[in-house]
């Protein structure tokens, strides 16, 4: 079987599908119920919330949908005006519900505990205590409700339309790669992105060239889209510290459910380790004949050794690695991947228009969990499957939960799915026959380190500098490389043989209009994961359930809370992220090793 499409038989017939249409005129129904009821009252407050999980149900089963079918070609442009009239409806749900949150986050607690103690046909209102929760702790940073419903209602044409813009461009770009006989080849941006994961060396360098070069054609705009999403969030900020100050950090981590504190442990964890992530992308580089790792090396494929080719996966082949994998940890998770192939809830299938990256995503009114990606056959694609499967597996653990207590933090997202990865990896180690295939997996274990213990801390640390910069007015393109020029050699070192400094242009990331600090979360994730993951050898048979406890509670509790139930450990010393970085250092040490044996 070649990568596949998605099935959204499931779902949805088509984007004519008349059911889309029932779902949204049912919800502008439910809707107009919100102006009859009073916010004051316990069972007014109650009935909103019940009319809130209905619509938001169903506009957000269809918005998914739509952009689903939006990143499988960007110049569909019913799917583009589905995604914007969805947006604007949520929109108006935020703005109907906002009085009942308003009252909600601001009651006394008797009132509160009275609207929580009811229930309706999806069961006790209880389970919104926990995020109800999180907002009374923060209600001295609210506005007054006309004033959020006003942001609410610029949301839409306001941040959401910048981050549009920057999907359209480029989700719709052509590069031209030089290559060095002469031949220039023209493709899709995402498809030059797949190169730089692959083993063509032939075309790695002109990928990354001619998507360096793109950037550099669009800086301008892509300037203004950083400048206008984080304006706009200033100002947003600036208005709710009417009563006390709230930094530009807070809602980021409001968002992620971690404390400062964890954030500062962590980060100094990873600053006081660079050396040894630098060692890592030297060894990597070492392997490709150079003193320092190339850009467009840094995410490739290992080169071949002696007479060996560069390792070249089908999808089936990629599958069947990862559900050996997965059953190796318990036959439940096999058969989930079998579920996923079976029900076409994959879509892996490389695409001229569809946009960069990989994703996973949920329909509410299903349950079903969608995966994205573009498969290139590559052992990171590989991992990348897995990454967005284990992303998937969370999903479906909790399908039989109640919708409310499923919206977990990204921080603990990537707890399943770098979990994924790890799986994989060291089911691939233990098959190993020779060195030759152990090398190649921990090749996958030291370029890991090096995306995710310098490559992200680049993002965060430029993205924090870039706040405090941008506090004083708007940056120029110039001073955005400049920028990310001065952080990439921080961390980097003398580890790499030229920054990206355009990597602000290029990573969609710092360009997505619903979350800032789209960057740090991996980092906790994958030192989080490996902390869950050495449990895996302690625990034996009796860990799967654990381990399935702990994701079902990542929408209900805070990430310090979890892992103070389920690890038993405070995310707030460096002691845990020491532990973590200490099995990692383990294993880059395993493929230094190795590598002096190939290179010498």
């Amino acid at each position: 079987m070649s990568a596949p499409s998605w099935d959204f038989s499931s779902v949805y017939q088509s984007l004519q599908d008349p059911a889309i249409s029932h779902d949204l005129q049912l919800s502008q129904q439910h809707l107009a119920s919100f102006a009859n009821l009073p916010a004051d009252s316990v069972e007014s407050c109650q009935q909103a919330l019940t009319l809130h999980d209905n619509i938001h149900n169903l506009i957000l089963s269809v918005s998914n949908y739509a952009a689903c079918q939006s990143s499988i070609d960007a110049t569909n442009e019913q799917a583009k005006a589905l995604v914007i009239k969805t947006d604007v409806m949520l929109s108006a749900l935020t703005q109907a519900f906002s009085p009942f949150e308003s009252q909600l986050s601001t009651s006394d607690d008797v009132f509160f505990a009275a609207v929580m103690s009811g229930a309706d046909d999806s069961g006790s209102y209880d389970r919104h205590a926990f995020r109800l929760s999180r907002q009374r702790l923060n209600r001295v940073f609210r506005l007054s409700v006309p004033e959020e419903q006003l942001l609410s209602a610029m949301q839409v044409d306001g941040k959401n339309a910048w981050g549009r813009l920057y999907d359209a461009i480029t989700g719709t770009a052509k590069v031209t790669l030089k290559l060095e006989d002469g031949i220039e080849e023209k493709i899709g941006l995402s498809q030059a992105a797949s190169l730089l994961y692959g083993g063509d060396r032939y075309r790695r360098e002109p990928a990354w060239r001619a998507i360096h070069c793109a950037m550099e054609e669009q800086e301008i705009t892509f300037a203004a889209i950083l400048n206008a999403l984080a304006g706009n969030r200033l100002t947003e900020y600036q208005k709710r510290s009417h009563t006390q100050p709230l930094h530009f950090l807070a809602p980021a981590l409001e968002e992620s459910r971690v404390e400062r504190q964890t954030l500062n442990a962590m980060m100094n964890v990873a600053e006081q380790h660079k050396a040894l992530s630098r060692r890592a992308a030297k060894a990597m580089a070492k392997m490709f004949g150079t003193d320092k790792l190339a850009p467009w090396d840094e995410m490739a494929a290992m080169p071949p050794q002696g007479k060996a080719m560069v390792a070249n996966y089908s999808f089936n082949e990629a599958i069947a690695i990862i559900r050996r994998a997965f059953h190796s940890v318990n036959g439940e998770m096999a058969e989930f991947v079998d579920m996923m192939v079976e029900q076409r809830l994959i879509d892996a299938a490389p695409q001229p228009n569809k946009v960069m990256g990989a994703y996973c995503t949920k329909i509410p009114k299903t349950r079903t969990p969608l995966v994205f990606m573009s498969f290139g056959g590559s052992m990171s694609d590989v991992l990348t499957l897995a990454h967005e499967l284990g992303h998937a597996f969370h999903n479906w653990v909790m399908k039989d939960m109640p919708l409310a207590e499923t919206d977990y933090p990204m921080t603990l997202a990537e707890t399943a799915s770098i979990f994924a990865e790890n799986v994989v990896r060291d089911a691939l180690l233990e098959e190993a026959a020779n060195d030759q295939d152990k090398l190649l997996m921990l090749w996958e274990e030291a370029q890991t380190a090096v995306a995710l213990m310098l490559n992200i801390p680049v993002r965060f640390e430029f993205e924090r500098a870039f706040y405090e910069q941008r506090q004083q007015g708007e940056l120029t393109p110039m001073q955005l490389r400049n920028l990310m020029s001065e952080t990439w050699k921080n961390w980097y070192g003398d580890a790499i043989s030229e920054p990206n400094d355009l990597f602000w242009a290029s990573k969609l990331h710092f360009s997505i209009a619903e979350i800032s600090f789209y960057n740090y979360p991996y980092l906790f994730g994958y030192l989080f994961s490996t902390g869950v993951y050495a449990q895996r050898a302690e625990k034996g048979e009796a860990f799967y359930e654990d381990y399935k406890s702990l994701l079902k509670d990542t929408g209900r509790m805070s990430a310090e809370d979890v892992a103070k139930k389920h690890l038993g450990v405070n995310l707030g010393k460096v002691d845990f992220w020491a532990q973590s970085i200490a099995i990692t250092e383990n294993r880059i040490m395993a493929f230094e090793a190795l590598v002096n044996k190939f290179t010498h």
